[in-house]
């Protein structure tokens, strides 16, 4: 795993930086020039019209920065996910495969250790890192040691615990990302309260249109961040779920492949 460590956290460098470019890009071509132009608008549309009802943009409702932020960090969040998804899918993949390559009904005696922990160890590329060979590989190498099932059968399920804890820990990112994103519109609900108490005086003249839009700047950070935490959790859990499946089914694998058919 250490390994593979660096290349991990160049991805997350990158994918951070890529996803503040790609947002701030859309915000700036798009998002607040659509809704500056909404906002010029209906102004208009009122001082022609005093009973004019007032319409609403989803371009206004995400113009302010906290909403960008929270953009930036949904995207950077997606990418971990789609990163660990990956890598969770093309490990559940082995579990498809025949991996010791032994006769249907064969039982494996101690002598055939050496041989089968070659097989395992000759898989190409990371496939020998990733969590079921590493269990075969163990529990192999303790049976050859010890000759004893019972070992074997504790060695591959420890292999399993401590991988299943290794992906939960790994987890911690994103969810510090799930956490920060409500309190960023948080934030933005901050700013916004604090810039209506600043133009109190102007709404006690008559002129409320500051207040207003500083009121919608406090609530529409709120809500963006919200929704945006809500999706993001779903995919959280969808991705825990997928990593808690390759554990389980690893250790059943070893179980009906290995364990059962070793012969002390």
């Amino acid at each position: 795993m250490k390994k593979n460590f660096p290349t991990e956290l160049v991805f997350h460098v990158f994918s951070l930086l890529i996803a503040f470019i790609v947002v701030h890009a859309v915000y700036v071509t798009l998002v607040r020039p659509q809704a500056r132009d909404f906002i010029e608008q209906e102004t208009a549309y009122v001082q022609a019209d005093p009973d004019y009802v007032p319409q609403r943009s989803f371009f206004v409702v995400i113009k302010d920065f906290e909403q960008e932020t929270c953009f930036v960090l949904m995207l950077w969040a997606f990418s971990i996910l789609g990163y660990k998804g990956r890598e969770v899918y093309r490990q559940q993949k082995l579990l498809g495969e025949d991996l010791l390559q032994l006769p249907g009904g064969l039982p494996i005696g101690p002598e055939d250790t050496r041989e089968i922990a070659k097989r395992v160890a000759a898989l190409p590329g990371q496939a020998e890192g990733w969590l079921l060979p590493r269990a075969l590989l163990t529990a192999i190498e303790r049976f050859g040691a010890t000759r004893n099932v019972q070992d074997v059968s504790t060695a591959a399920r420890d292999v399993c615990e401590s991988e299943g804890e290794r992906m939960e820990s790994e987890l911690s990112i994103i969810r510090y990302i799930a956490w920060a994103i409500p309190s960023v519109g948080f934030i933005g609900t901050v700013r916004g309260i604090g810039n209506a108490l600043g133009q109190a005086h102007r709404a006690v003249e008559g002129d409320i249109t500051g207040v207003t839009a500083s009121l919608g700047v406090a609530f529409n950070s709120t809500f963006i961040a919200l929704v945006i935490s809500i999706v993001l959790m779903f995919f959280v859990h969808q991705v825990q779920l997928m990593q808690e499946r390759l554990v389980l089914d690893s250790e059943r694998y070893v179980d009906s492949w290995l364990i059962r058919r070793l012969k002390s």
